[in-house]
């Protein structure tokens, strides 16, 4: 059975845009799927990518093309200029291994924290509007943010920066398989013919 270690940061639009996509495409497989929420900016510092404002204009005019052709593509209208963006996603990324600490299954969750930022003009910081999406998706809500809170769960969000990081992932979303990484919500057709093919990894 194929696994995916699945690294994101939930307010990250192509994250969102490829989320259902990539749950799809396991789910055909019967692939597993690792769900790991980075740290973006320090996968960005070793990468050497920048938030979309520092980039040159003719990048952050591509950015804006792509993003309105890959949720064309997805068949999902979203707000190209949230009410609520950039925000301090820390909480809502930390409940989400907080769900999975608990033995529970966390993409139903990030799907609604990326729909809240992109479609629902929701501010995913504040604590109110990650417990609604927590009450939506079946899980304790007071539970879950108590957790979230806590220094374990920042050490986990760690770690899996580290492993993104050693895994070279370029930013988000990255999909790793078998040390192959796959960057980008438009890399998901690629990801699921090597699960096809069952073949060795591509290596550096």
């Amino acid at each position: 059975m194929a696994h995916i270690d699945y690294y994101l940061f939930g307010q990250s639009p192509f994250t969102f845009l490829g989320h259902r996509a990539l749950k799809e495409m396991a789910d055909r497989h019967g692939a597993t799927i690792g769900v790991k929420p980075v740290k973006l900016h320090d996968l960005w510092a070793n990468s050497g990518a920048v938030p979309t404002p520092e980039q040159a204009p003719v990048r952050q005019r591509y950015e804006t093309i792509e993003l309105q052709r890959a949720a064309h593509a997805r068949g999902i209208a979203i707000n190209l200029n949230p009410r609520h963006f950039p925000i301090d996603i820390a909480l809502a990324d930390r409940s989400a291994l907080a769900i999975i600490e608990a033995g529970g299954d966390a993409l139903d969750y990030i799907e609604a924290v990326g729909r809240g930022v992109w479609c629902d003009q929701a501010d995913l910081s504040l604590e109110a509007e990650i417990a609604s999406r927590l009450t939506a998706t079946g899980h304790d809500a007071a539970a879950i943010i108590a957790r979230a809170r806590t220094d374990d769960i920042e050490g986990i969000r760690a770690r899996n920066t580290a492993e993104a990081i050693a895994a070279d992932a370029v930013g988000v979303p990255a999909y790793v398989l078998n040390g192959e990484v796959f960057f980008g919500q438009d890399r998901i057709a690629a990801l699921e013919q090597a699960i096809i093919e069952s073949r060795a990894p591509f290596m550096v």
